[in-house]
């Protein structure tokens, strides 16, 4: 039974997109009351799903700032998810006032490539090779942007002579070996009051147009345009023997992020890795707040089932920390 209202005295609050839906739906169920913050055409979706009690119109996310004064009335605090960094901006999020749920300071780690894969090395996880200059590509890569844009952009080259074909006016870009297996997104949450990682589950992209084409027979693929942007995500249950794998992985990355920036990361993160044959996992991405993957999991998912023994979706499992965390008068630890 969700806690009374009367008890919580602060509201949770998210940019509406992304996974506002169960951030909104889960701080609901834990007794929350709720503020969408949307662009003018997203906030019919939010109204239909009756998830917010107040929806904050915008026309545009450059105006984000304009509803700060509301927030810190409304004694916010907010949720940050990939929309929240890609289109308000981190230098936005840094510095306004209104309390923030998570280490802010982390999102400079996220959004350079360069300081993601130094977090990686000190992790102690295995990373795909990086190739520094385009003249140096020898075998087939995957070519990324900086930022938070699901994978909008993102081509293969096999050589240097293919990558100049490919690579148009951009000047900012990551060259990373493509490593051939099964991409599995892990969904994790590192408590702050319980002291624990815990498993939230797993997810397969569907990307536009890679998946498509491979729905074309092989003779009549040549040529054609590969592209990576992510349209929507698949469930994923991995087998039971590689599970203490993915604790080891997700307890390192945690570790080394208290080194790299204290007091490291917490709430839900999100590594993106791929399984080879030989069952190793390479880690190509750290996603250090919620992911749109774990939409697929609204109700919870296998693993958060045995856990909490309830329902239990990522956005869930935020508001259940932060009502921990106010009942306990320890909130400022989970505040960045």
């Amino acid at each position: 039974m969700a806690p009374r209202v009367m008890e919580l005295k602060s509201t949770i609050a998210t940019v509406g997109s992304h996974s506002a839906l169960q951030i909104l739906k889960g701080a609901k169920d834990e007794g929350f009351r709720t503020i969408a913050i949307c662009v003018k055409e997203h906030s019919s979706l939010y109204r239909h799903f009756n998830v917010a009690d107040r929806i904050i119109e915008i026309s545009s996310y450059k105006e984000f700032e304009n509803v700060e004064d509301d927030l810190m009335e409304e004694a916010a605090i907010l949720v940050p998810h990939a929309s929240l960094i890609a289109y308000v901006g981190t230098d936005v999020v840094e510095r306004i006032k209104v309390p923030y749920y998570g280490n802010r300071r982390i999102l400079a780690w996220e959004s350079d490539r360069n300081k993601q894969r130094e977090w990686l090395r000190r992790a102690g996880v295995n990373i795909p090779k990086v190739y520094e200059n385009p003249d140096e590509i020898d075998s087939l890569c995957i070519v990324k942007f900086h930022g938070a844009k699901g994978g909008q952009g993102y081509f293969l080259a096999k050589n240097k002579e293919d990558f100049y074909d490919k690579i148009g006016d951009a000047r900012e870009y990551f060259i990373q070996e493509y490593v051939v297996g099964t991409p599995v997104y892990i969904h994790y949450f590192y408590s702050v009051m319980r002291g624990e990682l815990e498993l939230m589950g797993f997810d397969r992209r569907y990307e536009s147009n890679v998946d498509g084409i491979t729905r074309i027979p092989a003779i009549h693929q040549e040529g054609l345009s590969v592209t990576y942007t992510i349209v929507g995500n698949l469930p994923l249950v991995l087998r039971e023997s590689l599970l203490p794998e993915v604790f080891k992985i997700g307890q390192r990355v945690v570790e080394t992020s208290r080194e790299i920036c204290s007091p490291g990361i917490y709430g839900p993160f999100c590594l993106e890795t791929v399984v080879t044959p030989d069952l190793k996992f390479y880690v190509f991405e750290i996603s250090a707040r919620i992911v749109a993957g774990t939409n697929v999991f609204m109700n919870g998912s296998p693993y958060t089932y045995l856990k909490h023994g309830k329902p239990m979706s990522t956005g869930r499992r935020i508001a259940v920390e932060i009502r921990e965390a106010i009942e306990q008068d320890r909130l400022k630890e989970i505040l960045g």
